[in-house]
C-alpha cells in the first residue's frame, strides 16, 4: 500500500489518496485554506491605499511607503516562517498559527484606531510568513515521490489562489467603499476564520 508524507511527518494511507478529483483528500483542505487566505489578503489589499488616503487622510506618498513596506514584508517573512516550521513547529502547526495571526490582524484593522491599523499590518505580514510557504510544502508532501499527479495537484491548488483573489475585491471592496471601511477589513478576517475552521476540521486528511 502506497503512502504519502504529510506536513507533520505522518504517513497517509492510499485510501485517502484519490478522494478529491482523483487527488488526495488533503488537497481539498489545503485548497480552501489557501482560497480563504488569499481572500483575506486581496480583500484587504483592495482597500488598503484607499483607506489610508480617504479615511486616515494620509498623503499619497506616505500611503505608498506604508503599502510598499507591508507588501515587501509579505514576501520576505516566509523566509522566517519556513525556518520556524522546519526547526520548531512543523508545517501543519505553522499553517494553523499563521492563519490565526492573520485573522487577528484583519480584525485589528476593523477598529477605528491608528494603533490597531499598524498592528494589523504587522500581524498579517507575520501570519502570512508562517502560512504561505508551509501550505505549499504540504501540498507537495501529499504525493509520493514520482507521482505524476503532483503537477496537476499544484494546478488545482493555484486555482484556489486565483479564485480567492477574484472574489475578495468584489466582497471586501464593496463593503469597504460602499458601507464602511472597517466592515471590509472584518469581512477579510471572517474569511480567514472560515479557512482556519475548515483546516482544523480537515486535519485528519
Amino acid at each position: 500500500m502506497s503512502t504519502a508524507i504529510d506536513g507533520t511527518g505522518a504517513a497517509a494511507s492510499s485510501a485517502d489518496n484519490t478522494g478529491f478529483f482523483g487527488h488526495p483528500r488533503g488537497l481539498s483542505t489545503l485548497f480552501f485554506t489557501e482560497f480563504w487566505e488569499r481572500f483575506s489578503f486581496y480583500g484587504m489589499k483592495a482597500l488598503l491605499v484607499l483607506y489610508m488616503t480617504k479615511f486616515l487622510r494620509f498623503d499619497e506618498a506616505y500611503s505608498g511607503i506604508i503599502a510598499g513596506t507591508y507588501f515587501s514584508a509579505v514576501y520576505w517573512t516566509p523566509l522566517i516562517g519556513g525556518w520556524l516550521a522546519d526547526k520548531v513547529f512543523g508545517a501543519r502547526r505553522a499553517v494553523l498559527i499563521g492563519g490565526i495571526i492573520i485573522a487577528c490582524g484583519h480584525f485589528s484593522m476593523a477598529f477605528h484606531s491608528l494603533a490597531s491599523f499598524y498592528a494589523g499590518l504587522i500581524l498579517i505580514a507575520a501570519g502570512t510568513g508562517m502560512l504561505k510557504p508551509n501550505v505549499s510544502t504540504m501540498v507537495g508532501s501529499l504525493y509520493d515521490q514520482g507521482d505524476v499527479r503532483r503537477d496537476a495537484g499544484f494546478s488545482i491548488f493555484y486555482m484556489g489562489i486565483n479564485l480567492g483573489a477574484l472574489v475578495a475585491p468584489l466582497v471586501c471592496g464593496n463593503l469597504g467603499e460602499k458601507i464602511d471601511w472597517h466592515y471590509g477589513f472584518a469581512a477579510a478576517g471572517f474569511g480567514m476564520v472560515i479557512g482556519i475552521v475548515q483546516y482544523v476540521l480537515g486535519g485528519d486528511r
